[in-house]
């Protein structure tokens, strides 16, 4: 199996109707709009059929704050793509940022 990432990618700004999808089905909407977690796993659905239909992913892992909560999403997705929470929850993003940059070698000075 081989694995593909997509650095530098802001899929939240694709376009979900009328919107950018962070300000359809972020987590901060869900909050602000007061919605249950089954009128934003609606939301989420929509996304992730996008998403599926895009780039055909084995796996989509969520990350950020809200995988903490993920138990009361995830289960009620239908997409077909296995959609996990990120095994580090909201530490993910900012670790996985510092072993990217610690693969990049700092050039060598040259005499």
């Amino acid at each position: 199996m081989s694995t593909t990432t997509l650095p530098n990618t802001e899929l939240g700004h694709l376009r979900l109707g009328k919107k950018d999808a962070e300000r359809v089905a972020a987590d901060s909407v869900r909050d602000a709009e007061n919605l249950s977690w089954k009128q934003w796993a609606e939301r989420l659905d929509g996304y992730f059929e996008m998403l599926d239909r895009l780039f055909s992913p084995d796996l989509v892992i969520v990350g950020g704050g809200v995988s903490k909560k993920s138990e009361k999403f995830l289960p009620r997705l239908t997409v077909k793509t296995k959609i996990v929470p990120a095994q580090l929850l909201n530490e993910a993003g900012i670790v996985g940022a510092a072993v990217a940059a610690s693969r990049v070698t700092p050039p060598t000075p040259t005499d």
